[in-house]
């Protein structure tokens, strides 16, 4: 009872102020997601045995030229199409590869900066994705998330049976996958409702999605701190582990609902 209140109240604060720092501005939104984009990068760092202050740089630099000034939209979508592929890369490790995700040297920077620090670009660039702040937008789409997560974890834990990879992450369960693809419906379709945002069939994509992408991304997260040897990747919120354990699903898959959202508002 004691474990559940602690992760009640720090999942409660880490929404509380990701909410408030939505609604406050773009400029808070973006200034909290480079803090947590450097704690996530450190927690990276551990987990692959990378030391490097010029990821934090580089973080920063893309943050601020392609998030914030939107320097050029042709390296914004060059940028986009590498994270993609490298992430499909991450994805094909995950399930060819049998024992580890190689991480050479240069495989390390790779992912850090096109799978992590991208994560973290693009995230922040889906809510001025057609040049105005969206605050629902990217409200919209961790509540996605959120309900993705809390879904699979309640459906998976009273009713899961079989393993959904279990030589990654023992707990997952098939089960748990199709309750979080539910929730996830449910809350694209209120979403819908209440926002008049982006049509039904849009959130209705992206919670396809959110639900088999961030599972992915979940996963891939998994196999880093398996084979790093460690339960979570940090131990800044009580009850939940790292800032890398909360934001894995969607640092995942946000470069593929950036290229989405592109895509639907060239075709309409």
């Amino acid at each position: 009872m004691k474990e559940l209140i602690v992760r009640s109240i720090s999942g409660l604060l880490y929404i509380s102020i990701i909410l408030f720092s939505m609604f406050a501005s773009r400029e808070w939104f973006l200034v909290l997601f480079f803090l947590l984009g450097a704690i996530t990068v450190y927690e990276f760092q551990k987990l692959v045995h990378l030391k490097s202050f010029i990821s934090y740089v580089i973080l920063g630099v893309l943050l601020y030229f392609l998030s914030y000034t939107v320097w050029d939209e042709n390296a914004i979508y060059l940028y986009c199409i590498l994270a993609i592929f490298v992430n499909l890369f991450l994805l094909k490790d995950l399930l060819v590869v049998g024992k580890i995700i190689p991480m050479f040297g240069r495989k390390k920077y790779i992912a850090l900066i096109f799978y992590l620090i991208a994560g973290f670009t693009f995230l922040t660039l889906i809510p001025y994705h057609n040049g105005t702040y969206q605050v629902w937008l990217i409200i919209g789409i961790f509540i996605l998330i959120w309900a993705n997560d809390s879904f699979a974890y309640l459906i998976g834990k009273n009713f899961g049976k079989r393993k959904l990879l279990e030589r990654v992450s023992p707990k997952k369960t098939v089960e748990g996958f199709i309750g979080g693809f539910a929730g996830t419906f449910l809350a694209g379709f209120l979403i819908f409702n209440y926002t008049q945002l982006l049509s039904l069939g849009a959130w209705f994509a992206m919670a396809v999605m959110v639900t088999v992408l961030g599972t992915l991304g979940d996963l891939i997260q998994s196999k880093f701190k398996r084979q790093a040897g460690v339960k979570d990747s940090g131990s800044l919120m009580p009850g939940h582990g790292g800032i890398y354990d909360r934001l894995d699903s969607v640092i995942y898959v946000s470069p593929f609902i950036y290229a989405f959202l592109e895509i639907v508002d060239y075709v309409s």
